[in-house]
C-alpha cells in the first residue's frame, strides 16, 4: 500500500511512519504547509497514493486559546486543501484525524453518559474543539460532495515517547526528568482532577492503519482504551519512578481558562470493526516517556518501532 503521511515529523507521524513502514507500507513523508493550497496538492497529486493519513494539524488545545484564528484556518482550511488534494490526486481513501475534545462538557449525571460514544452530541468548548468539530464538517462534505472516500478517527488523548511537553504527561515527565539533572524536587502541575482517556501512541498508529484498511468510509470511530484517569494518578506515577523523592506542586499558570472534567470514549466500535484494542499498558507507557526525556532534554528523537 502506497501512503502519504501528512505532518510526518510530528509526534503521532513518526511513529505512524515507523508502523507502516514496519507493515511494508511504500510510505510517503510530507510536511508540506497545509495551509499552501497549490503547494499541498503539488505534493499530494505527484506522490499518487493509494491512502492519505492526514495528521498534520495545529494539536495544542491550551495554545488554542492564544491563538484561535491560526487554529482554525490550519484545522479547518487546511483539511479542506488536503482533502481537495486527495480527491484530484485519486487517493482510494484518507483517514481524518479529530478529537475527543469535540464532545465538550458532557453531562457525566446520567449513566449512560460516563462513558460516551460516537453519537454523543458534540458541544466543544475551546478554540481547538471547535476547529475539529468544523473538519468533521469538511470531511463529510468531502465524501458527501465529492465521493471521497473518508474515515474518521476521534481520538482520545494519547501520550508516549516523543510527545512535546506542551501536553500535560509529557511536561510533568520532562520536568521530572530535569529535576533530576538539576537536583530540584517540585514538579509544578495544573488541574489534577481532570480525568482523561489515555492510549499509548503505539497503539495509536496501529488504530489508525487498521481503519484504513477496515474501517467503514464516512463513519466515526473511537480511538481510546475506554478507561479514564485522572491526571492526579498519572503524575504520581510518573513521580513515582523519579531517581528521588518529589512534590507536587499548582502552578495558576498552568489552569486552563476550560478544563473539561472528565472525557472517556466507548471503543466497541472499532473493535468490532477492526478487531483492535490496546495491548501497551499505562505503567510501560509512562515508564518510556520518563526514559525518553531523560535520554532527550530537547525533546528530540526518532522513535524505533519493531
Amino acid at each position: 500500500m502506497r501512503a502519504l503521511v501528512t505532518g510526518a515529523n510530528g509526534f503521532v507521524g513518526l511513529h505512524l511512519v515507523a508502523h507502516l513502514s514496519s507493515c511494508g507500507d511504500e510510505v510517503i513523508e510530507s510536511d508540506t504547509n497545509i495551509l499552501d493550497r497549490e503547494a499541498i496538492t503539488a505534493t499530494i497529486t505527484a506522490a499518487r497514493p493509494d491512502v492519505v493519513y492526514h495528521l498534520a494539524a495545529q494539536a495544542d488545545v491550551g495554545g488554542s486559546w492564544h491563538s484561535p484564528v491560526e487554529t482554525l484556518r490550519v484545522n479547518v482550511e487546511g483539511t479542506l486543501n488536503v482533502c481537495d488534494a486527495s480527491r484530484i490526486a485519486g487517493a482510494q481513501r484518507v483517514l481524518g484525524i479529530t478529537s475527543a475534545d469535540v464532545y465538550g462538557q458532557v453531562d457525566q449525571t446520567h449513566p449512560d453518559r460516563t462513558r460516551i460514544d460516537e453519537t454523543t452530541p458534540l458541544r466543544p468548548a475551546s478554540p481547538y474543539a471547535a476547529s475539529k468539530a468544523a473538519a468533521e464538517s469538511i470531511y463529510t462534505q468531502a465524501g458527501l460532495g465529492h465521493g471521497l472516500n473518508v474515515v474518521l478517527a476521534r481520538s482520545f488523548n494519547h501520550l508516549g515517547p516523543g510527545q512535546s511537553d506542551r501536553f500535560v504527561a509529557s511536561a510533568i515527565a520532562s520536568r521530572i526528568a530535569a529535576n533530576e539533572r538539576s537536583g530540584a524536587t517540585t514538579v509544578s502541575i495544573g488541574n489534577l482532577e481532570a480525568r482523561r482517556d489515555f492510549t499509548d501512541v503505539r497503539d495509536v498508529v496501529r488504530a489508525y492503519r487498521l481503519l484504513i484498511e477496515h474501517g467503514t468510509p464516512g463513519e466515526i470511530y473511537h480511538v481510546c482504551s475506554g478507561q479514564d484517569r485522572a491526571i492526579r494518578e498519572i503524575a504520581e506515577q510518573l513521580v513515582g519512578l523519579a531517581a528521588f523523592p518529589m512534590t507536587l506542586e499548582l502552578d495558576p499558570d498552568l489552569l486552563r481558562p476550560v478544563d473539561l472534567k472528565v472525557l472517556c470514549g466507548d471503543n466497541t466500535k472499532i473493535r468490532t470493526h477492526t478487531g483492535w484494542q490496546p495491548q501497551i499498558p499505562i505503567e510501560t507507557t509512562l515508564k518510556d516517556l520518563l526514559e525518553f526525556w531523560r535520554r532527550n532534554p530537547a525533546g528530540v528523537e526518532t522513535p524505533q518501532h519493531t
